[in-house]
């Protein structure tokens, strides 16, 4: 059986790799540390037609699978891509899986090009999406209002539009709110690596139902947010571990490299084996949810090891380089923050090895 990627795989990744080496310069990353989104690149992804990579060609996409976005995804970790891929591609895949013709054709072709940002206000609420999601949503006539508080939705203060999960009388749903509109209030809010995230109040909002009340929807969301999270934060541990092997060969103390030493040696073998495994759970689970197989443990086990690796590699990536590991002017602390961030987004360790610990227990033997 062979196991290794197909050619479109390969290439798509190749494509996202060559404009990650020429656009996330270290002069480039330090301007966009402020914020953590460069508009400039956004573009460029949307001009080479990845961001509509695994889209259908009806809208627009290049009609690939999860294989291909999360190649891509991993390459914008690798280089700590000040992009918000990881919200933006799945809110994209859920609009054109669930979302009518109108509103396919009102959002999907600038999600496609680069010209907005979609994306998903799931964050605090790991543990509830898609049982009972804190924000309500009341029928309204022919529409909906809802109301609620959403904590560190990514990339909330340049959004568009915002996916938003919601208990009703008949289950959870998840909602289109715009910004901007009545009873929607976006604050920015602060995060360790700068990047812009919000939080967003509704209040008698208004919001577009996507697809319909208690079918799943926002569980085949949080699948996919969950999925790309993990993608991006492999790539993150990867180009972390390559770094730190790099300035381990040519750092030198007592006249020799520190890489030369017993201890930094074995803590970075223990890394890569790190990476591979988490490696292995990334794919597994994609290909699985690519088949249409159930792929509800396989997705936690891929965040799991994500959470763990990325807390670890961190965490080594500083202690290597030692102070120059979070001097501001170094690429070390980048790394740091950014893999931090992905430990606990959806959910860690502890909160994934729970849910596997419930699929697990609710399996026939």
């Amino acid at each position: 059986m062979d196991f290794s990627f197909t050619e479109t795989q390969t290439d798509a990744a190749d494509l996202a790799a060559s404009i990650f080496k020429n656009e996330c310069t270290p002069e480039r990353l330090k301007v966009a540390d402020r914020g953590r989104f460069d508009q400039e690149l956004w573009s460029k992804l949307g001009d080479a037609g990845l961001l509509g990579l695994s889209l259908p060609e009806s809208a627009g996409g290049a009609g690939l699978g999860l294989l291909e976005l999360c190649s891509v995804l991993v390459e914008a970790g690798r280089l700590v891509a000040p992009v918000p891929l990881t919200s933006h591609l799945p809110s994209a895949l859920a609009l054109a899986e669930f979302g009518s013709a109108e509103v396919q054709g009102a959002w999907l072709p600038g999600a496609v090009s680069g010209s907005l940002v979609l994306t998903a206000a799931v964050a605090e609420e790991r543990e509830h999406v898609p049982a009972s999601p804190s924000t309500v949503a009341t029928a309204a006539g022919d529409g909906w209002t809802l109301t609620g508080v959403k904590s560190v939705v990514p990339s909330g203060t340049v959004a568009s539009l915002f996916l938003v999960p919601a208990s009703t009388a008949d289950g959870v749903g998840v909602f289109l709110v715009e910004p901007g509109t009545a009873g929607v209030t976006v604050t920015p809010q602060k995060v360790s690596d700068g990047a812009q995230v919000a939080r967003l109040e509704l209040a008698d909002a208004a919001g577009t139902l996507l697809g319909s009340v208690g079918t799943g929807v926002a569980e085949w969301l949080e699948q996919r947010l969950t999925l790309a999270a993990s993608a991006y934060e492999l790539g993150v541990v990867r180009g972390a571990l390559d770094l730190t092997a790099a300035y381990a060969k040519t750092r030198e103390q007592f006249g020799r490299p520190i890489g030369t030493f017993q201890a930094v040696s074995q803590r970075l073998a223990d890394g890569y084996i790190d990476v591979l495994g988490s490696d292995l759970m990334l794919w597994q689970a994609a290909w699985r949810l690519e088949e249409g197989l159930d792929a509800a443990t396989e997705i936690a086990s891929a965040k799991l090891w994500a959470a763990d690796t990325g807390h670890k590699i961190a965490h080594t990536t500083v202690h290597v380089h030692g102070g120059v590991g979070i001097d501001m002017d170094g690429e070390a602390h980048r790394y740091f923050t950014t893999g931090k961030l992905g430990e606990f987004l959806l959910g860690g360790t502890t909160d994934q090895a729970r849910r596997i610990g419930a699929l697990l227990a609710a399996s026939p033997v």
